[in-house]
């Protein structure tokens, strides 16, 4: 049997921009719709994250518990969730890592599910990476909450020269309050980059004071949402720099002359 390889492919070739050639945007277009239908069909929290306490905006939170809809234009985009989509491959393969270098993380508890706290009546909830309970002698004691980011090259190069602390505040509050009510007194926190799979590892100490703060503004927020009241302003002008980003900026500002 001959076979005849001459025939033609099926597809359409054409000029750049072509829309019959652009399979890249066509097939995209489908992804980034998919992407954004199930993050449209999550349920919203009904209590304030522990990842989210350290938001340098305290109205920015009291909207985020009260499910206020953001302005037009403002939710999440397909680009947007491919990364955060990415960011929990990237967290599965860097625990995969340090299991391989002995480290024994343990990423579920004995039920099966994920480390977790709940407080204020379950208002306030948080859920970890992991808890790493032995591990080679790198000078930390375990146990060790484990918390994992995936950052693109400026962002992760930032956290190497300035700290957890100064360089993501929030990261930085995200761990002390894990700590708190895990009962832990490290975190490591493991960054790997996007860019060039290179790993950084930080040993955050808890700050029992820093933690007490930080749960007595989540109960000040929640308190304020429950009565329907909102913080102040971070901001005297909405062109804030925080305000500009800001996914309820329109709806804080409006009616401000």
């Amino acid at each position: 049997m001959v076979l005849d390889l001459n025939h033609g492919s099926g597809l359409v070739y054409g000029r750049a921009g072509d829309p019959v050639a652009d399979t890249t945007g066509r097939i995209n277009s489908f992804i980034d719709a998919a992407l954004v239908l199930r993050n449209r069909q999550q349920l919203p929290r009904n209590y304030l994250g522990g990842s989210r306490i350290g938001e340098e905006c305290a109205r920015k939170l009291a909207f985020e518990v009260m499910h206020a809809p953001k302005d037009a234009g403002r939710d999440f985009d397909g680009g947007i969730l491919r990364i955060f989509d990415a960011g929990h491959q990237f967290e599965a393969l860097s625990i995969r890592w340090l299991r391989e270098a002995g480290f024994d993380l343990r990423d579920r508890g004995a039920d099966g599910g994920q480390f977790g706290f709940s407080a204020a009546g379950g208002r306030l909830r948080g859920h970890a990476d992991g808890v790493i309970v032995a591990g080679p002698a790198v000078g930390l004691r375990w146990p060790a909450l484990f918390e994992h980011k995936a950052l693109g090259q400026k962002s992760w190069t930032d956290l190497v020269k300035r700290g957890l602390r100064h360089s993501k505040p929030v990261y930085f509050a995200q761990v002390q309050l894990y700590m708190a009510y895990l009962g832990l007194e490290v975190a490591l926190l493991t960054a790997l980059n996007r860019d060039t799979l290179a790993l950084h590892h930080e040993a955050v100490p808890f700050d029992a004071a820093e933690a007490q703060r930080l749960s007595d503004r989540a109960v000040d927020i929640l308190r304020a949402a429950d009565a329907g009241e909102l913080p102040p302003r971070i901001a005297t002008h909405a062109d804030f720099h925080l305000c500009r980003f800001c996914p309820y900026a329109a709806r804080c500002w409006e009616n401000v002359q």
